[in-house]
């Protein structure tokens, strides 16, 4: 018989698989839900396990994106090299410093980001001139900062990489997210190689989570490239205004334990 905490863990599963599919921010879903569902297990064991479900849907989400979005080598492939690397070096960093030193920063960065999408109109919506030639620093500044950001902190990586893809290198939405899901998809392979020596999975519940992660990435995929950037423009919008308030209230009950 399906227990109660598998239906709402597959559920937030779906949901999550859904969201990161197109702006990130999924693990805002499905992280909570297994910290609230499964008290009874270690952190680390949960934080694992919800990366273990996360690199499947990501991994769809990355395979039904480059079908209809071409990458380009020299931009994706220092992309992934440094965000690699640097994961490692975040997850190690953050033994030693407080993540909580860095809330408050990332919270005004979102803030910002969050207003500048609203004012600027064509932010994300005009296509990536392929003539026009990439700098190498640009991706591997995006990969490195990126990857110690994801295995220092994590929250909200997918939806930074979007805007680091629209920002610095011009691309709209789509094509954002398409790269986004690659460097997550490295991010989240470092972590599991972490926590594989830090941890244990639950693959009782991990195994069935896949399946409805898989699910709701395959159909957020689908809607992304069917109705475009506008869509993804104003699910982004709401996804930052969600990680705002959640940076928010973390930054808050800390300053109220302290």
């Amino acid at each position: 018989m399906v227990s109660t905490e598998l239906i709402f863990l597959c559920l937030a599963a779906f949901g999550a698989g859904f969201v990161d599919s197109i702006v990130g921010g999924g693990g805002m879903i499905q992280l909570p839900a297994l910290l609230s569902i499964l008290p009874q297990y270690p952190v680390v064991t949960l934080l694992g396990t919800n990366k273990l479900v996360s690199v499947t849907g990501t991994a769809v989400s990355a395979y039904r994106f480059s079908r209809q979005i071409p990458y380009i080598k020299t931009v994706i492939v220092p992309a992934i090299l440094s965000a690699f690397i640097f994961s490692f070096f975040g997850a190690w960093v953050v033994s030693i410093v407080s993540s909580a030193v860095l809330k408050p920063l990332f919270m005004v960065l979102l803030f910002l980001v969050f207003i500048f999408t609203i004012r600027n109109k064509s932010f994300g919506t005009v296509d990536h001139d392929p003539n026009v030639v990439i700098p190498m620093w640009k991706p591997l500044v995006i990969g490195s900062v990126m990857g110690f950001y994801d295995g220092f902190f994590g929250p909200g990586t997918g939806t930074f990489l979007i805007i680091a893809f629209v920002g610095m290198l011009g691309m709209t939405f789509v094509q954002g997210s398409a790269y986004a899901k690659i460097i997550n998809l490295t991010t989240n392979i470092a972590a599991i190689l972490l926590f594989t020596m830090k941890g244990k999975f639950l693959f009782s519940y991990a195994i069935p989570m896949m399946l409805f992660n898989v699910g709701g990435a395959m159909l957020g995929v689908k809607l992304a490239l069917l109705k475009g950037n506008t869509f993804v423009r104003g699910l982004l919008r709401g996804v930052v205004l969600m990680t705002i308030l959640k940076l928010g209230y973390d930054v808050f009950k800390d300053f109220a334990l302290s």
